[in-house]
């Protein structure tokens, strides 16, 4: 119930501000959403990279199947994906097996 009377009286105090005011507060809302939803993205990816950790299979792409590059892994130790086939993702060439799981 106390969660409701704040959320109540956040809204009343949201509703006395001007246009400027509410624009910023909603650009502030949805920044803080999309941070939460990049860092769960990114903590899934690192669970993941450690699953294949486990079962052998990091560092090897999981649409190819070829060695992911050196370099690529010390940038993105998590990436499922050598640059050739995240490049094909991105296109829409080929479907991103990981995020669609």
């Amino acid at each position: 119930m106390l969660t409701a009377v704040k959320q109540g009286r956040q809204a009343v105090a949201e509703d006395t501000l001007d246009v400027a005011d509410q624009a910023v507060l909603s650009y502030q809302k949805e920044m803080i959403f999309t941070q939460g939803t990049e860092g769960h993205s990114q903590l899934t990816m690192v669970r993941l990279a450690i699953e294949r950790l486990h079962d052998g299979s990091f560092g090897e792409c999981m649409h190819c199947g070829k060695p992911i590059g050196e370099k690529r892994l010390e940038a993105l130790p998590w990436t499922p994906y050598c640059i050739d086939c995240q490049e094909k993702i991105e296109t829409g060439e080929i479907e991103d097996v990981v995020r669609a799981a």
